[in-house]
């Protein structure tokens, strides 16, 4: 263990599990932000189309570059891209002596396909093979959201050897639709001869967002007398923990399967990560790292925005909490299912907002972009 890592994440690691960052911008690079958090003991970074909108459309950091000859003929869409694929470039080498040290266990940067590509299946699949070829870095993953048009992509994605970070899951079912996906892709590179060793992926799991949905809908309950408000004590804060339990459950159950253990022990196959990801908590009355605390456990990663990293960095209580409480997390979303709330429903509905978000950022980042370069 490295001498100055912080102790509460240091205890994260010794339970099996990697603390990553959420967040990138030409800042955090040049600051000595991310190489600080590395050697504290984060371990890997992500970043969206909504982080990457207020770091270039919102600064003038990145206003050098857009004056460049080399990227003023580019399109928008092509010089953002440029821009992103800059700092992800520069934050995956200075996570390469991380993964390094762990023999590309750990030390990940990913980058996102485009939003606008989230039903477009062979489009995905183009604009990932872009973006790693572009990359050409083995400590990078490329994130394609979960939808049901781009799962097909994230197994090709796979089968052509990419590091995959899949993103914006939110049901067990979809869940297990992704770690299937997995399991096949690199069954069928097994079948072709290929290597299956080199290659990682996680599952980015969203929790807090489910707290919020539930909450949200059940005050809405309440209002047109269909609820009473004193019940809310019943799933108060618990239901993105529950939730994100059970899917660490089917997790245990399809990694821990005969099927999965051939390709483990014959051919030297990881498994794929679950990634808790949204755990900085929306509502003000919870503890700052709840989520951090109750989804602590053994081959997993949690990936905090920053005012999360800080507050575990302060202090946190660190215990295996993610391996307990399977029968009350089931019992959580069952009463959830029987007052009025369709929890089914309810996940669907994040995710196609969760898209509708990231493409909105997205929007948003290329119009800045498009003002800010007849400008600079």
């Amino acid at each position: 263990m490295v001498a100055h890592k912080n102790p509460q994440i240091g205890a994260l690691n010794e339970l099996g599990q990697s603390v990553w960052y959420d967040n990138l911008s030409r800042d955090v690079l040049r600051s000595g932000e991310l190489k600080s958090l590395i050697d504290q003991g984060v371990s890997g970074l992500t970043s969206n189309p909504t982080i990457f909108k207020q770091a270039i459309a919102d600064t003038t950091n990145y206003d050098d570059d857009m004056r460049s000859d080399t990227l003023k003929a580019l399109s928008t869409e092509a010089l953002c891209e440029e821009l992103m694929l800059k700092d992800v470039a520069a934050a995956a080498d200075l996570l390469r002596p991380t993964y390094d040290a762990t023999n590309g266990g750990d030390g990940f940067a990913s980058i996102e396909v485009s939003p606008y590509l989230a039903a477009d299946e062979k489009g995905t699949v183009d604009a990932a093979l872009r973006l790693w070829k572009k990359l050409n870095r083995p400590n990078v993953m490329i994130k394609i959201p979960a939808t049901p048009e781009c799962i097909p992509a994230i197994q090709t994605a796979l089968e052509h050897g990419l590091n995959v970070n899949v993103t914006l899951i939110f049901s067990t079912q979809v869940y297990e639709q992704v770690a299937n996906a997995y399991i096949s892709a690199l069954e069928n590179r097994v079948r072709k001869g290929q290597d299956v060793r080199s290659i990682a992926s996680v599952a980015s799991f969203f929790v807090s967002r489910v707290d919020a949905i539930v909450e949200k809908t059940f005050d809405g309950l309440v209002k047109d007398g269909k609820a009473q408000a004193a019940d809310k004590d019943v799933f108060f804060g618990k239901v993105g923990v529950a939730n994100s339990k059970l899917a660490y459950a089917s997790f245990e159950k399809l990694f821990g399967s005969e099927r999965f253990k051939v390709l483990r022990e014959q051919h030297g196959a990881r498994v794929q990560r679950p990634l808790w990801a949204s755990t900085g908590t929306k509502n003000p009355v919870f503890k700052a790292v709840m989520y951090v605390e109750e989804l602590a456990g053994r081959d997993t990663v949690n990936t905090m925005p920053p005012a999360t990293v800080k507050a575990l960095i302060a202090g946190a209580s660190i215990a295996p909490k993610l391996h307990s409480g399977a029968d009350q997390a089931t019992s959580v979303l069952s009463w959830v299912n029987s007052h009025g709330m369709s929890m089914d429903a309810l996940l669907k509905e994040l995710q196609v907002a969760g898209v509708k978000s990231f493409s909105d950022s997205y929007k948003e980042l290329l119009a800045s972009i498009d003002d800010k370069r007849k400008r600079v």
